[in-house]
């Protein structure tokens, strides 16, 4: 275990829980959701405004943040959280699922991932080794080890191949390690194949890690057929630490991942949506560029405590995406991470009081 950390779950409703992870940054409430800043930071939004909606943790991309400025610089300006301002805990992904869509400009052996940067197209490799050691440059709370992310409908002996080699490379990852004040996670895959994540859920737990992620889901798996994994992989995996589902999604994806146990979320949906003025809302998806929405003076959701809502109208959002005034995008973004991060402090609520379920259905969202 590293220094200074501990999880610690303190209710549970079903296979929902809440719980506690200390972090030598601070102390994440589970389940929690994730902010994605990819080089260091939430589009348009500072940390303050982020702290203001109850982001506790962000997510960083550590092949993007290897690409620029590079981690030997941000390790010398203090690390993302003396580089970037941010003081919360931090989790860095591996880069690898970033990697992998450069299709023919990378190639995969046992060694690692070359591939040739859309930067400046300088050919440059990742391994499981020099994974870990850009993480810890970076000085993130949480890293993920290299995995190989195959395509969701690959066949059995592809996704097979793809799992063990990622329990190779995470083998690796685990000797390669040196900071003592560094949570490491390991990754599940196996495509959609219940047999094969099990296999890979009982390997990768055996390796040590201090938590363990959903990798490979949310890419166009039918969302039963993804609930079915993650229980699996969940009977496979040690319940006294995180559980982590990997970029999803919507959120009647977030609901469906706590009542199997998830801890923690990322997504890049509510402020990529955000930008394009789509908005959640409790009454449903609001799309602020409708005509319709021109003389509205009620704000994007009566129901929400966001300062979006408390001091502007659908009116007034609108003529910000038609005069294309980027503060519309920001407004929208700050609303949509208040709606998830809210959504996930109502479901802490309910599983402390045990009634879970109860919630799930007064959002009105269908889980699978």
């Amino acid at each position: 275990m590293a220094e200074g950390f501990a999880f610690e779950i303190l209710a549970r409703d079903g296979a929902a829980r809440t719980g506690r992870i200390r972090t030598p940054h601070g102390e994440i409430a589970t389940p929690a959701f994730m902010p994605v800043a990819t080089y260091g930071a939430v589009r348009g939004l500072g940390p303050e405004e982020l702290v203001g909606i109850g982001a506790q943790i962000l997510l960083a991309n550590t092949y993007h943040l290897h690409e620029r400025p590079g981690e030997a610089q941000i390790a010398e300006l203090g690390g993302l959280h003396g580089f970037t301002g941010w003081r919360g805990p931090w989790l860095t992904d591996s880069g690898g699922y970033q990697v992998f869509s450069l299709g023919d400009r990378r190639t995969l052996d046992e060694a690692g991932v070359t591939f040739q940067s859309p930067l400046d197209g300088a050919r440059r490799a990742l391994t499981p080794e020099s994974t870990v050691a850009i993480q810890e440059a970076l000085g993130s709370d949480i890293a993920m080890v290299l995995d190989q992310c195959p395509p969701v409908d690959a066949a059995p002996a592809d996704a097979r191949a793809a799992m063990e080699r990622t329990l190779r490379w995470a083998e690796r990852a685990a000797a390669a390690r040196k900071r003592p004040d560094q949570w490491l996670f390991g990754i599940v895959q196996g495509g959609e194949h219940v047999a094969l994540r099990r296999e890979s859920a009982r390997a990768t737990a055996a390796l040590g890690f201090d938590g363990h992620a959903h990798g490979g889901l949310g890419l166009g798996e039918d969302p039963a057929r993804r609930a079915e994994l993650v229980t699996a992989v969940h009977e496979e995996l040690p319940s006294a630490q995180p559980r982590y589902l990997m970029g999803l999604g919507r959120p009647e994806d977030l609901l469906a991942g706590v009542a199997r146990g998830v801890d923690l979320f990322d997504c890049v949906l509510p402020t990529r949506h955000g930008r394009h003025g789509v908005l959640f809302t409790r009454e449903g998806v609001l799309h602020a560029k409708n005509a319709r929405h021109r003389d509205d003076a009620s704000p994007p959701d009566p129901e929400c405590d966001c300062p979006v809502c408390a001091r502007h109208s659908r009116a007034y959002l609108r003529h910000l995406f038609q005069t294309r005034e980027q503060l519309g995008g920001r407004l929208a973004s700050l609303h949509n991470l208040r709606f998830y991060l809210r959504l996930l402090e109502q479901a802490r609520l309910a599983i402390r009081e045990r009634r879970f379920e109860h919630f799930v259905r007064t959002t009105g969202l269908a889980l699978p």
